[in-house]
């Protein structure tokens, strides 16, 4: 029996037995285990580089790579964020043979054969930020609270418009994706808390930019000619966040148009001090990244981890009333 195939094993025996929480802690300090890590390769593909919150996540996974010392193999498409594009890069990696593939699938249908040929071929995934479909044969899921960020986001909105029961308010929604299940768990949170506590707020569009902020830009342009009395945007990733803000500042409508956004790109949190932005959504990627490679690592050496199998992490709304010292706590790090 080949390494690859002790690794399928070892992880069929892991799913069955433990596949909600994983039971003992796997001890990483023998000898043994150090020089197995040695010979450990690990494949992150995400969607987009260009984007800071991918940036922030590839300066996590380095240190934590080079803390474990294993081999990172970081790869994926410059700008676009797409199955399309995101599929031949999975192909070319798993070509180099890695231990392990972390996957931020970009649609969580399309990329299920690409994780079933690494399953095949013995390669261990872990799915950080979106999922896939089928969870059945990937080691762990580490994700922000999606849900609980878009309800966060409903709330900065309709205290910006200042909702009162009765009125009537319109707001529409910025996406870079239809299936991204972050995108979809977003969006699922800020409408379930609008129906819930502010009836009186129509979302009455929604637009995908496939995490390009310049389309992001012209959709909120073709919003507010559409809708001249707009109240709110709920921008539900950095690149349209970015994008939103851009096209508000050009129409000179900062302030008067509420805008909610996701992640603490450096650019954007120091548009909350001026106004562009009520609040922003933070997660923390470094941390995905960190917790995604720690625990193949841990599972490669032992055949078990402690980490269970989907770990949701907190966000944090930065907003006017946030501490200097919180804003840059939570602020997105490249370098």
């Amino acid at each position: 029996m080949n390494t690859r195939t002790r690794i399928v094993g070892a992880l069929g025996a892991f799913a069955a037995t433990s596949l909600l929480i994983a039971g003992c802690s796997a001890g990483t300090s023998s000898t043994e285990g150090e020089a197995a890590a040695d010979d450990i390769t690990i494949a992150f593909v995400m969607g987009a580089e260009s984007d800071p919150f991918f940036q922030a996540m590839k300066l996590g996974a380095e240190e934590e790579a080079a803390k474990l010392g294993v081999e990172l193999i970081w790869q994926g498409d410059p700008a676009n964020y797409s199955a399309e594009t995101q599929i031949p890069i999975v192909d070319a990696v798993l070509a180099q043979q890695p231990d392990a593939l972390v996957l931020i699938p970009t649609d969580p249908v399309a990329l299920q054969a690409s994780v079933d040929k690494a399953v095949a071929a013995g390669i261990v995934v872990a799915n950080v930020d979106t999922r896939l479909d089928d969870l059945s044969d990937v080691l762990t899921v580490l994700t922000g609270d999606n849900t609980d960020g878009g309800a966060k986001a409903a709330d900065a909105i309709a205290a910006k418009i200042g909702y009162e029961e009765g009125g009537s308010y319109e707001v529409v929604v910025g996406l870079t994706s239809p299936t991204a299940t972050t995108n979809v768990g977003r969006l699922d949170g800020f409408t379930a808390q609008i129906e819930a506590e502010y009836p009186g707020i129509e979302i009455v569009d929604v637009a995908y930019s496939e995490s390009n902020p310049e389309k992001a830009a012209t959709n909120v342009n073709n919003w507010l000619t559409k809708f001249p009395g707009l109240d709110g945007i709920f921008a539900i990733d950095g690149t349209n966040a970015s994008g939103a803000a851009a096209a508000l500042e050009a129409k000179g409508l900062v302030g008067t148009v509420g805008l909610v956004g996701y992640d603490a790109y450096p650019d954007n949190v120091a548009k909350i001090e001026s106004g562009i932005f009520t609040a922003l959504i933070a997660q923390d990627p470094a941390e995905e990244a960190r917790l995604a490679i720690r625990t193949i690592v841990e599972f490669l050496r032992d055949g078990k981890t402690s980490t269970p199998a989907e770990v949701v992490i907190p966000n944090v709304t930065l907003d006017s009333t946030t501490s200097a010292d919180d804003l840059k706590k939570f602020t997105y790090v490249a370098n």
